[in-house]
């Protein structure tokens, strides 16, 4: 393998504390109860803009004074705080680079990136990071993995892309990289890890191969 793209929420964080608490800020500032579970899960998955639409879905009006109060009052710095590094990534970014292997990120964050790659000091373990202003088509569109493919050079089946949700599944179908479910059984397409470390036990051919990634 030659590169190894992660997802960002769910993958390089348990950012699901940091999502509840900026997704009900937006809630209850416009005058609505805080989130439910299910459109929680459905705010982790997807783009802050889709977020927006989900949670005022019945109204309108409200949704456009909602994306109005992101834009001009909150700030996402205040947020960031909240999130909590998976175990054993950087020690996995580190050797990964050493191994000669590129890394990249494709997430359907917005504006937020910037300040996340800041705060946890992750530019030197990344070639490259994509989200979803970087694209017309955010994921599961193969739009974020083929601009990544094009620009460092390397084919779909070089490639891995670690994910944790049916949004990261479709993501890698859709362009035809080798999925590696993370933490999580249900998507799993044949390789599934707990721990980040076990990519590299997968680039040693440790894990077993790759199921065939059928639609």
């Amino acid at each position: 393998m030659s590169c190894v793209i992660y997802d960002c929420d769910g993958v390089l964080f348990d950012s699901l504390e940091a999502n509840r608490k900026l997704y009900d800020h937006i809630a209850v500032s416009m005058g609505r109860a805080p989130l439910t579970e299910e459109e929680l899960r459905y705010c982790h998955m997807n783009t802050v803009g889709d977020s927006i639409h989900c949670i005022f879905r019945e109204d309108a009006e409200t949704e456009v004074r909602a994306v109005r109060f992101l834009k001009e009052q909150v700030d996402f710095k205040d947020f960031i705080r909240y999130l909590i590094m998976e175990p054993h990534l950087l020690e996995t970014l580190s050797a990964l680079r050493e191994k000669g292997i590129m890394t990249a990120i494709s997430t359907n964050r917005t504006t937020s990136m910037p300040y996340i790659m800041e705060r946890f000091s992750l530019q030197p373990y990344f070639d490259m990071v994509v989200t979803a202003l970087d694209v017309e088509r955010p994921k599961p569109d193969p739009e974020s993995v083929n601009m990544i493919l094009g620009r460092l050079h390397v084919r779909p089946e070089e490639t891995l892309y670690v994910g944790d949700s049916e949004i990261d599944l479709g993501t890698a179908r859709s362009s035809g990289v080798t999925f590696v479910a993370y933490k999580n059984p249900a998507i799993s397409t044949g390789i599934l890890i707990e721990s980040h470390r076990e990519i590299l036990r997968f680039l040693s051919n440790e894990l077993p191969p790759q199921a065939p990634l059928c639609s």
